[in-house]
């Protein structure tokens, strides 16, 4: 049996407000299922991103004061000169904004003083001192380390005195300087505030999920107008111990400024990554119930197909059709709406992807998505199409016919 798109379109417009509204059904189906599947897969990778850094031994101490009149520079560096003078410390650091917190800030940065001109690299801010890198584990591959002078702190005004020298990762560096020397070179903060590379840090990941995630620029600051944050890296096996010792230090030391939090940073990551993974598994989930509602649709508008069209069967049966020419029919019919529906729902897949990148940052969706939806869509409703169809051709002539 040789099967022509006349009489199968034919055979549609017999219910086409059925026909429609399954093929609209697809249409948007594929969107989702194409930008859903691009979101997951990028979510997930950006799970699985290594985060650059000691999570294991590390671990963040926040201390604010409970009072006015609390000496915050003063306890800040007893506490470090407490943990550094331990043995199972490593290093520890003052810090701004520790990593993966979503307690930080972002900056522009760019190789003009004129906002007007050249590239504005977008850079998360990371304040530390001196031992910062060494607390994070995370080693200079170029230039050198702040120096204890060089640690600028806030005035009891808050005005920050502006560091001269910064750190930057190597991803920043090569996004600053594509075809140059970092080292050494001049940025600009805000588009105004000159800054000198002084160092270039292996990549690591910063306080924010933003991207890009490893474009981090490390500024020589500590102290907040707030509280302080203490950045600890113990030996391996006395994260814990530590953590336990500067408990009982800051207790007896100065009570009027407690530890009022303090997290390991394996504990950070985990927490860190739990809003990507619930977005993946709810995308995955919405996708998978819209994907059984459409292919139920389908389902639904064959096996209709096939109960109005009893003696329609019961003729061609008895004329000579063979039962693999019914099947190959209404599977047929339902290839040309899944057709329809996959060309509308690319150019609404590409359209949707394209908004959400400009919107919200997303990745461009990449045309494997869109292709392996169509495939999957197609499979799958193709599947959804094949039992009604079977049933109408296991329905025998001599019974089909007597409806005459």
């Amino acid at each position: 049996m040789h099967l022509k798109a006349p009489p199968l379109l034919a055979a549609l417009r017999r219910n086409p407000t059925g026909a429609l509204l399954v093929l609209a059904q697809i249409a948007i189906t594929l969107a989702v299922l194409c930008n859903a599947a691009s979101i997951v897969a990028h979510t997930i990778a950006w799970v699985d991103r290594p985060t650059g850094f000691d999570t294991r031994d590390t671990f963040i101490a926040i201390v604010a004061p409970l009072s006015t009149g609390f000496n915050m520079a003063s306890t800040e560096s007893e506490d470090l000169a407490f943990l550094r003078a331990r043995p199972d410390v490593v290093a520890a650091s003052a810090t701004n904004g520790a990593p993966l917190t979503h307690d930080g800030t972002f900056t522009d940065l760019g190789r003009s003083p004129d906002a007007t001109t050249g590239v504005l690299v977008q850079t998360s801010m990371m304040p530390m001192d001196e031992q910062g890198l060494r607390a994070l584990g995370v080693p200079l591959v170029a230039g050198r380390n702040f120096r204890a002078n060089e640690i600028a702190s806030r005035s009891a005004t808050g005005k920050p005195q502006r560091p001269a020298e910064v750190i930057v990762t190597e991803s920043l560096a090569r996004a600053l300087f594509p075809h140059g020397q970092p080292l050494g070179g001049t940025v600009y903060e805000y588009a105004n505030q000159p800054l000198t590379i002084v160092g270039i840090a292996r990549d690591f990941m910063g306080p924010q999920a933003g991207q890009p995630a490893y474009n981090m620029l490390i500024e020589p600051e500590t102290l907040n107008n707030e509280f302080y944050e203490l950045l600890v890296r113990a030996r391996p096996g006395r994260r814990d111990a530590v953590l336990s010792a500067l408990r009982q230090h800051i207790a007896a030391a100065h009570p009027n400024g407690p530890l009022v939090h303090s997290q390991t940073l394996a504990d950070a990551q985990q927490l860190f990554n739990t809003d990507n993974r619930n977005i993946a598994i709810f995308l995955s989930a919405v996708t998978a119930v819209m994907l059984a509602v459409c292919c139920l649709g389908l389902f639904g508008l064959t096996a209709f197909n096939v109960s109005s069209r009893t003696k329609q069967i019961g003729v061609r049966r008895a004329v000579g059709a063979r039962r693999r020419d019914i099947v190959a029919h209404f599977v047929a019919e339902s290839g040309l709406i899944l057709g329809g529906g996959a060309l509308l729902g690319s150019v609404l897949a590409l359209a949707v992807g394209q908004w959400l990148s400009n919107r919200y940052g997303e990745p461009r969706l990449d045309l494997i998505y869109v292709l392996g939806s169509i495939v999957t869509l197609g499979v799958v409703g193709q599947l959804a199409a094949w039992q009604p169809a079977r049933r109408a051709a296991s329905v025998p002539p001599s019974v089909a016919t007597r409806t005459i």
